[in-house]
């Protein structure tokens, strides 16, 4: 093989990878059945993630402009499920934490996703299960390199 053709062949696994991977999130995000925007679940997320953290913090995590955090996280807060609380080191700062409906929010939502996937997974032979997860494991790593 020469290295033009590693190199084509790279990228249609790339292409596949994309396009698969996009599909499953496009199933588990209909699977999580969260009432809310992504966008608003990967904020809620996060705050559980990283939290507690400013409205400034939590926008450069999501990577988007702080009028629309803003406007997110006061849809989550009406929900019950964020609160904001004055920062201690400065009053002028609020930050934002996630209640325990929030919590729950995420859990189910998760484990709606998870048991999804695993009666998928029940179709599966054992050596197509133990392929999956070596893959998975490939990917964490290629992803850790992104970190």
């Amino acid at each position: 093989m020469t290295v033009i053709q590693a190199t084509v062949d790279r990228a249609q696994l790339a292409g596949r990878l994309r396009l698969v991977v996009t599909r499953l999130n496009r199933r588990l995000r209909q699977q999580g059945e969260t009432g809310m925007s992504p966008s608003a679940f990967s904020a809620l997320a996060t705050i559980a993630r990283h939290g507690p953290l400013s409205l400034g913090e939590l926008a450069g995590v999501e990577g988007v402009k702080p009028p629309s955090i803003t406007t997110t996280v006061s849809a989550l807060e009406a929900q019950g499920l964020v609160t904001r609380v004055a920062d201690a080191a400065d009053r002028r700062v609020s930050r934002v934490t996630v209640t325990p409906r929030g919590r729950l929010r995420l859990l189910r939502s998760r484990t709606r996703k998870t048991a999804y996937l695993a009666a998928r997974l029940e179709t599966l032979g054992a050596s197509d299960l133990q392929v999956l997860h070596e893959a998975a494991g490939i990917l964490e790593r290629v992803l850790e390199d992104d970190r």
